[in-house]
């Protein structure tokens, strides 16, 4: 499995979570298997995005098409989107 990992400051959340759920890349189309999405209990304006693929390319494609949509939306929607594509190495549950 691999995870492509996105990381950053929203300036609202919920608003942030309406363009998300309006999906403007297409999660299907692009590869995406599964979505995650997290808020640390510390900081309601920060969230960290993890979309899984069964392929690298469906991934680094989506990295891609992420960087193009950023500069649209950086400055008042997020900032300083980080991005980072993983390889699942181990899973275990108790």
């Amino acid at each position: 499995m691999i995870i492509l990992r996105i990381e950053h400051k929203v300036s609202n959340f919920e608003g942030w979570k309406k363009v998300f759920d309006s999906d403007p890349l297409n999660r299907k189309k692009s590869g995406v298997k599964r979505y995650h999405i997290y808020r640390p209990t510390d900081d309601p304006n920060f969230a960290i995005v993890d979309l899984e693929f069964e392929r690298l390319d469906e991934a680094l494609a989506t990295k891609a098409a992420l960087q193009n949509l950023w500069p649209k939306v950086e400055g008042t929607l997020i900032s300083g989107p980080q991005v980072k594509i993983l390889q699942l190495f181990e899973s275990k549950e108790y």
